[in-house]
C-alpha cells in the first residue's frame, strides 16, 4: 500500500490497481493556476526578439525604416506590437491548466466546439468572398477597419481548432480510433477545415494535413487506415495544384529551373543571392542589399534570407537551433504528459510549429517549390504570431502540469 498526497498535504491510502486522480488545482497559491515550461517560454520568446530585430531591419527603405502609423501594415511597430501581445498571450494560456479542455462529459466539449466552430465559420466566409483580396489571394478577414485597420488570417485559427479538436476527441475516455465511427469522425471533422484552406493556402493546407495525419497516428489510429487516409491527402494536393496555374509553374520553375532569373525564377534567385553573399557572418545588422526592393516579401516569407544576408550562416543556425531546441523540449512534454490530452496537444502543437519552420526554410533555399508559409514568430504578421503565441502557450501549459508535484505523478525537469 502506498500513500499519495491529498490536495491539502495530508497523506491518503491508495488501494492498488487504481491510478492517482488528475488534480484540478496545481499551484500552491492560486488555484487552477499552473507554474509553466519556462524552456518554452524561454525558445519562443528568443524567436520573437529575433524576429522584431530583422523585421525592422529588411523594412528598412531608401528614405529609412517606414515608422509612418498612415502605412500600419508596412511599419516595424506593428510587428513590435503584434509581438508583445503574442507573448502576453502566450503567458496567459500558459498559466491556464489545459485541462479545461479534456472532453470528458458531453457539456466538456462546448470549449472545444467554440474554437472549432469560430475556425469553421471564418474559412468559410473566406471561400464566399467575404474576405480581403490581398497579393492574388484570399486569406484575412478585416476586423477593424479604419486609420489603423486590424485583420487576421482564419487558416492560423485553424491550427489551433484542428489541434484541440483532434485532441479533445481521441483524448477522451472511452473513445476507440481502431473503431470505423471512431477514425472517421475526427478524419472528417479535420479535414473539413483542410478543405476550406486547400482554395486559397496550399503550403498551410498541407501543414494541416501531415499534423493530422500524425495526431491519428498518436491516437492510436490502424495503419491501414492511416495508408488510405495517406494517398487521400496527397490527391487532395495534386488537385489542389491543378486548381491555380502559378501552382504548377512554380513546381515546373523549381523542377526544371528557371529560364529567365528576372521572371519565373526572380524571387528565388534574389533568395539564394542574399543567403549566398551573407558568408558566414553576413554584412553585419542592418547593411543587406536586397531588401532595397530587390526580394519581394523579405521581412515575411523570405525573411531568413535577409537573415543569412546580414548574420550570415552563423545567425541561419542560431534561428535552426533554437527551433530543433523547441523540437525537443516538445518532444519531451509529450513524454512525460499526465494524460493523453497533454501528450497529443504537445505533439500537435511541437509538430505544427517546427514543420512550419522547416517548410519555409527549404522554400528560402529552393529545396521545395516556392510558397507563402512564414517563418514562426520571426516572419511579420499579426495573426501569425499571436495564434502561434496561444499554441506555445498550450505546449508550455502541458510541460508545467507534467512537471508539478500535485498532478498526480512527481517528475524532476
Amino acid at each position: 500500500m502506498s500513500a499519495t498526497p491529498t490536495a491539502h498535504g495530508r497523506s491518503a491510502r491508495r488501494s492498488p490497481g487504481v491510478s492517482a486522480p488528475i488534480l484540478p488545482v496545481v499551484d500552491d497559491t492560486l488555484p487552477g493556476v499552473v507554474s509553466p515550461d519556462r524552456g518554452v517560454l524561454a525558445i519562443v520568446g528568443a524567436l520573437m526578439v529575433i524576429g522584431v530585430v530583422m523585421v525592422y531591419s529588411a523594412s528598412v527603405s531608401v528614405e529609412g525604416a517606414e515608422l509612418n502609423l498612415r502605412q500600419w501594415h508596412r511599419t516595424p511597430l506593428r510587428q513590435c506590437v503584434f509581438a508583445v501581445a503574442g507573448f502576453l498571450a502566450m503567458l496567459f494560456v500558459s498559466h491556464v491548466d489545459y485541462r479545461v479542455f479534456a472532453w470528458r462529459r458531453k457539456r466538456d466539449c462546448a470549449l472545444i466546439a467554440l474554437v472549432y466552430g469560430l475556425a469553421l465559420a471564418c474559412l468559410l466566409a473566406l471561400n464566399v468572398g467575404l474576405g480581403d483580396l490581398r497579393m492574388g489571394a484570399v486569406r484575412s478577414i478585416t476586423v477593424l477597419p479604419g486609420p489603423l485597420p486590424l485583420s487576421f488570417q482564419p487558416p492560423e485559427l485553424a491550427k489551433i481548432a484542428l489541434i484541440l479538436g483532434m485532441a479533445g476527441v481521441l483524448a477522451r475516455p472511452g473513445w476507440q480510433v481502431a473503431t470505423r465511427f471512431g477514425y472517421y469522425f475526427p478524419l472528417v471533422a479535420g479535414a473539413a477545415l483542410i478543405v476550406l484552406t486547400v482554395r486559397e493556402d496550399l503550403g498551410t493546407a498541407a501543414l494541416l494535413t501531415v499534423v493530422l495525419l500524425a495526431l491519428l497516428y498518436v491516437g492510436g489510429a490502424r495503419k491501414r487506415d492511416l495508408s488510405l487516409t495517406v494517398v487521400a491527402g496527397v490527391a487532395l494536393m495534386v488537385v489542389a495544384a491543378f486548381m491555380r496555374p502559378y501552382r504548377l509553374q512554380r513546381v515546373w520553375t523549381w523542377w526544371y529551373g528557371a529560364k529567365d532569373p528576372l521572371d519565373d525564377g526572380y524571387q528565388i534567385g534574389q533568395s539564394l543571392l542574399a543567403i549566398g553573399s551573407g558568408g558566414w557572418w553576413g554584412r553585419g545588422l542592418g547593411a543587406g542589399v536586397r531588401k532595397y526592393g530587390y526580394l519581394p516579401q523579405d521581412n515575411n516569407d523570405f525573411i531568413f534570407a535577409i537573415l543569412c544576408e546580414e548574420l550570415g550562416v552563423a545567425g541561419g543556425l542560431l534561428v535552426m537551433v533554437l527551433f530543433l531546441c523547441l523540437l525537443a523540449r516538445g518532444w519531451h512534454i509529450a513524454r512525460q504528459a499526465v494524460d493523453p490530452l497533454g501528450r497529443m496537444i504537445a505533439c500537435g502543437v511541437t509538430l505544427t510549429i517546427f514543420l512550419q519552420a522547416v517548410f519555409n526554410i527549404a522554400v528560402v533555399t529552393n529545396t521545395v517549390p516556392t510558397k507563402g508559409i512564414s517563418l514562426p514568430f520571426v516572419s511579420a504578421g499579426g495573426s501569425g504570431i499571436l495564434f502561434l503565441g496561444v499554441s506555445a502557450g498550450l505546449l508550455a501549459s502541458v510541460g508545467g502540469v507534467a512537471w508539478s508535484p500535485k498532478a498526480g505523478v512527481s517528475r524532476g525537469r
